[in-house]
C-alpha cells in the first residue's frame, strides 16, 4: 500500500519540481551582478522592454539558466541509469571517473586542436564523449572478472582510481602551455559554468532529446537489470547488448554535460536517490522525477554561487560538492551498516 500511494503522488511530485524550478529561474533572473527588476520581467518577455533588460535576459541569463537545467538534468539521468545497469546505489559520472575522461578529452582538444569558433561549441560535447566513452571501457576492463563479472564495489573503486588517475594527466597537460588556456582549464575543473551562450544550448540540447525518450523507453530493461543478470535474461532481456547501449547514453549524457558545465560530480548521485525515496525503485516512476531533480539542484547551485561572491561568483561544482560530498559519505557509512 505505501507503495502504491508512492507511485500515484508521482504527478504531483513532478508539478511541484517544475513549480520549483520555475520559482528559482524567476529568482535566478532578478538577483545577480545585473538584475532585472520584477516590474520590468514581464513587459521584456513580451518584446516591450529596454534595451539593457533585453540584453540582460536574452542575452546573459536565460542561456546561462538553461545551460545549467539541461546540464543538471543530464547528468540526474546519467547517474539513474549508471546505478541501474551497474546495481551500485554509489555509481555517479563524477565518482566513477566519466568526468575526469571527458575532462582529458576536453584538455586534450583544446590545448592541441586548432580553434574554429565555428565548430569550436559542437565538437566539445563530442571530445568529451571520446574521452568518457575511453574511460569508461578501462573502467569496465578493469572491474570485470570471468568469475563475478563487474562488481558494484569494485567498479566504484576503480573509478575513483581511473578520476584520481586522469586529473593527474591534466595538470601535467597544461603544465605546458599558456596562462589564458590553464585559466580555461582550472576553471572547468571547479565546475564553472562556461557555455553560457545559445549555441551551447542548442549543442547540448539534442542529446537529451534524443537521450531522455531512449532512457524512459528501456525503464523496464533498467528494472531487471537493476535485480540481477539471472532474472533480466529470463525475463528476456538482451543483458550484453542493453548494458551496453545504456552505458554509452550514461557516458554521452554525462559528457555532453560536463562539456558545458565543468567537472561537476554528486548531481547523478544525490537526484537518483531522492527520486527513489520519493517515489520508488521502478525507473518508470523516479526516472522522471530525478530529471527534474538534478536540473533544480545544479540550477539551485549556480543561482547561489554566482551571488554569494561578487563578481566571479563561487563556481556551480562547488556549490555541489559543500552538499554532495557530505551525502556521499552518508550513503556510503549507510551501505557498509
Amino acid at each position: 500500500m505505501k507503495t502504491s500511494r508512492k507511485y500515484t503522488k508521482q504527478p504531483l511530485i513532478l508539478l511541484l519540481l517544475m513549480l520549483l524550478i520555475l520559482a528559482t529561474i524567476i529568482i535566478g533572473i532578478g538577483i545577480g551582478s545585473s538584475p532585472v527588476s520584477y516590474s520590468r520581467l514581464l513587459p521584456t518577455i513580451l518584446g516591450h522592454g529596454q534595451f539593457e533588460d533585453n540584453f540582460v535576459l536574452f542575452s546573459i541569463r536565460l542561456p546561462r539558466i538553461l545551460i545549467t537545467l539541461l546540464a543538471g538534468m543530464a547528468l540526474a539521468l546519467s547517474g539513474a541509469i549508471l546505478q541501474g545497469i551497474t546495481r551500485n546505489e554509489l555509481a555517479d559520472p563524477g565518482i566513477i571517473g566519466l568526468n575526469a575522461g571527458a575532462g582529458v578529452g576536453v584538455t586534450v582538444f583544446f590545448i592541441f586542436a586548432p580553434i574554429d569558433t565555428g565548430s569550436f561549441v559542437y565538437m566539445i560535447p563530442l571530445m568529451a564523449f571520446a574521452g568518457a566513452l575511453i574511460t569508461a571501457l578501462l573502467i569496465y576492463v578493469f572491474s570485470y572478472t570471468r568469475s563475478d563479472g563487474v562488481q558494484p564495489v569494485r567498479l566504484v573503486i576503480t573509478g575513483v582510481g581511473f578520476s584520481m588517475a586522469l586529473s593527474g594527466v591534466m595538470i601535467v597537460l597544461i603544465s605546458s602551455v599558456d596562462r589564458t588556456k590553464v585559466d580555461f582549464i582550472a576553471k572547468w575543473l571547479a565546475g564553472t559554468v562556461w557555455g553560457t551562450d545559445w549555441p551551447f544550448v542548442l549543442a547540448l540540447l539534442p542529446w537529451l532529446i534524443l537521450l531522455i525518450p531512449y532512457a524512459l523507453y528501456k525503464s523496464r530493461a533498467l528494472n531487471l537489470l537493476a535485480l540481477n543478470e539471472p532474472t533480466a535474461v529470463g525475463a528476456g532481456v538482451a543483458v550484453s547488448r542493453d548494458r551496453i547501449l545504456l552505458m554509452l547514453a550514461a557516458v554521452a549524457l554525462a559528457a555532453s554535460a560536463v562539456s558545458m558545465t565543468g567537472g561537476i560530480a554528486f548531481i547523478g548521485l544525490m537526484a537518483p536517490h531522492i527520486a527513489r525515496s520519493l517515489v520508488g525503485p521502478r525507473h518508470q516512476q523516479f526516472v522522471p522525477v530525478s530529471i527534474l531533480i538534478g536540473g533544480w539542484l545544479l540550477l539551485l547551485a549556480d543561482t547561489i554561487g554566482r551571488n554569494l561572491s561578487q563578481p566571479a561568483g563561487i563556481a556551480a561544482g562547488i556549490m555541489v560538492a559543500f552538499i554532495g560530498a557530505p551525502y556521499f559519505l552518508y550513503l556510503l557509512l549507510k551501505k557498509e551498516g
